[in-house]
């Protein structure tokens, strides 16, 4: 096994991620089979319980794994399927060490940081690192080739000790043709000057907890100019040529050709002596050869001039992007399938909501400007009451007005409350997640709490994971006009990743349905709503369930396909695409082909 380890400096956010994904991705078009694993140093034992606001979006797994977002980019650039085990917290690793302790594993030893905590570590990486998840083998069973770990934090905080520690530890472990430690650092320009210091200061540290990088992933603002990357190169104790210029390109999906240019797989080919320990099937090389060409060929459509397609976010969490990361990735995956430019308009739910201050007066009138010149709305998942009120206006806008429209999970149950409002006539209608005092059986009890959900516990205790979901046998009332049916191929059942406490009251689906609002997708047993359709309207779905976590940059996802395909005025051209696989993982041909 091979490893790769990203890590990063000077500040957060920096762009491991990409990076981590991006060298992946270039691993595979050498036909090697790739995972990742992603190190979070904070205390939480996953990402379930934190706010959006706080740490961004919390991405699920096909086993329910409630993980940081970087995962989201590793199974989107790498066609993975990863679990939760793939992502390694303090809150994790401890709970491991202290069960063993308090099962007398350790034999009466002096449980300690050094060396229980980082031979625990070392040994999750070993684990894990031996999973099969390669998606496009079908048979999935042999195991990967190359790991790659990304580092979550800044090198030289407190609480990335313990991993710094067991991964300079684990470079003699593996041995030294098998680990490969590429840092990302911050080439700051101030006053048109290239500025070097942080990224010396930052090697600095790193070099004083006992790892030296073999490649120094610069980020700037702008190509670095040869006397900053000799200056970087001398004072960190590397090669010019060790030194990737990682510059702002015109989008992340350009990294891996960016990388590559900077002969990247050269050098890790050289330094873990991929050619000489691995080798790799005639038909790996060859699919690793299609999927660069596909790769290729879709950076190069970004660059092209497209119509534009503005599509409408209306949530709760917009003043921070990434608390909507694979909603956006979604809908860019979408555009490009579409060969549409993609024109997100950000709106907050709450400012479409009426306030009888002057500031609010002016957000109100802006945040309606955005949705009623939209050519698509996207209502997406959350939670809470701050507001559903916009979220729902905004959901009767697109229904009355036949305007393309796609609702996540909270979308779906939030469409469905207005339609009971506005159609069947109960103006009181809500969500017991909105009014903790009502019960299944109250008249205005749209959207319950489910029977089997754990009330007291928040952490893991959701609908999480893959689940199917089996659209409904047609008959007259939606023969003709089930569009999300025809997206999937036709398929009967589709599996996609839920995360949810609350659904539609079943007791209130034969009324809705007797009224045209139809459920057209449903759960295994016939009873739990997956799929809402609006059979009379151009494009009018919602899904309980989270598409976007499965959408991948050669294979959108069918809903977010047919918004933005709706929105751009050319859905018919997608309801008799490719056949889709009836297993959940994705279009098995033609999709993927055409780019």
């Amino acid at each position: 096994m091979k490893y790769v380890v990203v890590s990063g400096g000077v500040i957060s956010g920096i762009g491991k991620g990409v990076l981590a994904s991006s060298t992946g991705m270039l691993l595979k078009t050498l036909g090697l089979k790739v995972t990742s694993i992603k190190i979070d140093p904070y205390m939480n034992i996953d990402a379930g319980t934190m706010s959006p606001l706080e740490h961004g979006e919390c991405f699920v797994l096909n086993d329910g794994g409630e993980t940081d977002l970087d995962l989201g980019n590793y199974e989107r650039y790498l066609n993975t399927q990863l679990t939760r085990d793939h992502n390694i917290t303090t809150g994790k690793i401890y709970s491991h060490v202290i069960n063993r302790e308090r099962k007398g594993d350790y034999l009466g030893k002096t449980v300690q940081v050094v060396p229980h905590l980082t031979n625990a570590i070392q040994e999750w990486i070993e684990r894990v690192s031996c999973v099969p998840v390669d998606d496009d083998l079908k048979e999935n069973e042999s195991k990967p080739d190359v790991c790659i770990i990304e580092l979550g934090g800044t090198v030289g905080d407190i609480e990335s000790a313990p991993f710094i520690e067991a991964l300079r530890q684990f470079q003699f472990r593996v041995g030294r043709d098998n680990f490969c430690l590429i840092h990302v650092s911050l080439v700051p320009v101030i006053h048109g000057e290239q500025k070097t210091k942080p990224t010396q200061a930052a090697i600095k540290d790193l070099r004083s907890l006992g790892l030296t990088p073999d490649m120094i992933a610069c980020r700037c603002s702008e190509k670095l100019e040869q006397p900053s990357i000799d200056k970087i190169a001398m004072f960190c104790h590397v090669a010019p040529e060790q030194v990737i210029n990682v510059y702002d390109v015109n989008s992340t999906y350009h990294v891996p050709i960016l990388l590559k240019e900077q002969k990247l797989l050269q050098f890790l080919t050289c330094r873990l002596k991929l050619d000489q320990d691995i080798k790799i099937p005639i038909e790996l090389i060859e699919r690793g050869e299609n999927l660069y060409n596909n790769w290729k060929k879709l950076t190069e459509s970004i660059d092209e001039s497209y119509i534009p397609v503005k599509i409408a976010l209306v949530g709760k969490y917009t003043h921070l992007k990434d608390s909507y990361l694979s909603v956006i990735k979604a809908l860019e995956h979408s555009a490009m399938k579409c060969k549409r430019k993609l024109e997100i308009s950000w709106v907050e739910s709450s400012d479409l909501e009426v306030s009888s201050s002057e500031e609010d007066k002016g957000k109100f009138h802006q945040a309606w400007n955005k949705v009623t010149s939209a050519d698509g709305i996207l209502v997406p998942g959350g939670f809470g009451i701050r507001g559903v009120e916009g979220m729902m206006a905004a959901a009767k806008w697109a229904r009355e007005n036949n305007v393309p429209y796609l609702g996540v999970c909270l979308g779906l149950q939030i469409a469905t409350i207005e339609f009971v409002r506005d159609v069947l006539n109960i103006s009181n209608a809500t969500s017991c997640e909105f009014d903790e005092s009502l019960d299944e059986n109250d008249e205005k009890s749209v959207v319950i709490y489910m029977p089997e959900i754990d009330k007291e516990k928040l952490g893991g205790t959701m609908r999480l994971g893959l689940r199917p979901t089996h659209f409904v046998a047609e008959d007259e009332g939606n023969s003709n006009s089930c569009k999300i049916k025809k997206l999937y191929g036709n398929a009967n059942v589709v599996h996609e990743r839920h995360r949810h406490r609350y659904e539609v009251n079943p007791r209130l689906i034969e009324t809705l349905e007797n009224h045209n609002f139809k459920f057209v997708g449903k759960d295994e047993t016939g009873q739990r709503c997956e799929i809402l359709e609006l059979p009379d309207h151009p494009f009018y779905v919602a899904t309980q369930y989270h598409p976007e976590y499965k959408s991948k940059v050669l294979d959108p996802s069918p809903p977010f396909l047919g918004l933005v395909a709706a929105s751009a005025g050319i859905l018919d051209q997608f309801l008799i695409s490719s056949e889709y696989n009836n297993e959940g993982n994705g279009y098995s041909n033609g999709l993927k082909a055409e780019f």
